[in-house]
């Protein structure tokens, strides 16, 4: 952090973008601010607060007051959804835009290859995701695991659940798998970032576990621009999002968590009973081009914002 802001105040950059709100980032341009008037921008896809609080709860009011300066000595902030936009200007940020991010799309034709490496039949309905699957002490929970639990809860033959990632709690699922692990569950684990496609195309209904609270309700994660871009029908929460960008491929589930009772159980009843047709339906909603998540309009919008933040600052 010091080695930080002495270089921001030796060098006097005209402007300063930070990705994420990490405290000795953050500490670094609020001095660079306050000591010099270097203005800078940041840039998150999660409430502070809210976050900290998941595991140090008597840490969130330090959290907040930290969240609350940052954007306020900002000079703008770029938001991955328009809620996280809304929080920081009622912080006090001068200037915001939202920049949700985007994806490769991918290709169906690694569908058959890919589910055949992974001993999944072509005739299986499966319900997957991909990301880190950190364990989270609190809620005794991470990605995934509402997934392995409604299927443990069915007994349909062709269902298949495929959770591709790796973190704290890959063992945690692979225990809680038991027999069904390599049968009906499949938990290959890490995989290099360029077969990430080819899974996702494996899969035929995509979770996006949030909850329905001040962490999960500000989110969209990459992951809804990952399915997008392999046109996946989402199985969610009654988030915003769910309601926000939803043209007929989002069920949306009860419950405040994806480790709430009321989802699990809403998440096994509809692994149980989904059809094919059902399937294909919410599939053919997914839009093939959705211009909030398209690479090159967002790369136009963000340099035309910090250019503007530029100007004012010059």
């Amino acid at each position: 952090m010091l080695r930080l802001a002495w270089t921001l105040l030796r060098r006097r950059p005209p402007l300063v973008v930070m990705e994420g709100t990490g405290v000795a980032g953050g500490t670094a341009v609020i001095a660079a601010r306050v000591l010099a008037g270097i203005p800078y921008v940041v840039s998150s896809g999660d409430a502070v607060a809210p976050y900290v609080a998941i595991d140090h709860r008597m840490l969130a009011p330090l959290a907040g007051l930290y969240e609350r300066l940052l954007y306020r000595l900002s000079a703008g902030f770029i938001g991955w959804t328009p809620y996280l936009v809304g929080r920081a200007l009622t912080f006090g940020a001068p200037r915001a835009m939202t920049a949700p991010g985007w994806s490769i799309p991918g290709r169906r034709e690694d569908r058959e290859r890919r589910r055949r490496q992974l001993g999944i039949p072509e005739e299986a309905v499966v319900f997957g995701l991909i990301g880190s699957l950190e364990w989270g002490s609190a809620s005794e929970y991470c990605y995934g695991k509402e997934l392995v639990e409604a299927l443990l809860r069915t007994d349909r033959a062709e269902l298949r659940v495929l959770v591709v990632g790796d973190g704290s709690g890959l063992e945690r699922l692979r225990a809680l798998a038991g027999e069904e692990l390599d049968r009906r569950i499949v938990l290959p684990g890490r995989v290099p970032k360029e077969e990430v496609t080819s899974y996702l195309a494996a899969i035929d209904i995509a979770s996006l576990p949030q909850s329905v609270d001040g962490v999960g309700s500000f989110r969209y994660t990459t992951k809804i621009s990952e399915y997008l871009a392999a046109g996946l029908p989402v199985v969610t929460g009654q988030i915003p999002l769910a309601y926000d960008i939803d043209e007929g491929w989002i069920w949306r589930l009860p419950g405040e968590a994806p480790w709430d009772e009321r989802y699990v159980k809403a998440l096994a009843e509809l692994m149980a009973t989904v059809s094919g047709a059902e399937i294909e339906r919410k599939r053919a909603a997914v839009p093939e081009r959705d211009g909030r998540f398209d690479r090159e309009r967002q790369q136009l919008q963000v340099g035309e914002f910090v250019a503007d933040l530029l100007a004012a600052s010059a």
